[in-house]
């Protein structure tokens, strides 16, 4: 018995603290996240916007099912990395889709980071209220 190998593409996004492991796989177009249905893993339209926001690009949203494992950060930042992840699993399955998607923007990943909170303030820039008296 031979071993069937499965057709599959990678891509790896990060945005703010989340990273998503993105696989492309031929098919129907299911997106799952942790193991969840899409729909009920981002809640929001906000949300569910940029994760489909390369496959629309291209115009293969019926064509590969998409199966990320995301981790770190919150919901938006997830919803950011997965973006570039499938992006850059798209230029793996044919390099030609880069222009239309580095046009579009979805090949860059947004350097805004996480500003760390200071010691002696309440965060990262906020400080505790000043009296001159």
């Amino acid at each position: 018995m031979a071993l069937r190998k499965i057709e599959q593409y990678l891509g790896t996004g990060r945005r703010k603290r989340s990273i998503a492991r993105v696989f492309l796989r031929p098919g129907s177009g299911k997106i799952t996240v942790n193991g969840r249905a899409f729909e009920n893993y981002f809640p929001t339209e906000a949300t569910r916007i940029p994760v489909q926001q390369a496959l629309r690009t291209v115009e293969m949203q019926e064509r590969f099912d998409v199966l990320v494992l995301a981790n770190g950060g919150g919901v938006v930042g997830q919803a950011g990395a997965i973006r570039l992840g499938i992006a850059r699993a798209l230029v793996q399955f044919n390099v030609e889709l880069r222009g239309a998607l580095k046009k579009a923007g979805l090949l860059t990943r947004d350097p805004r980071q996480h500003e760390r909170k200071k010691y002696g303030q309440k965060g990262a820039r906020k400080r505790f209220q000043f009296s001159k008296r």
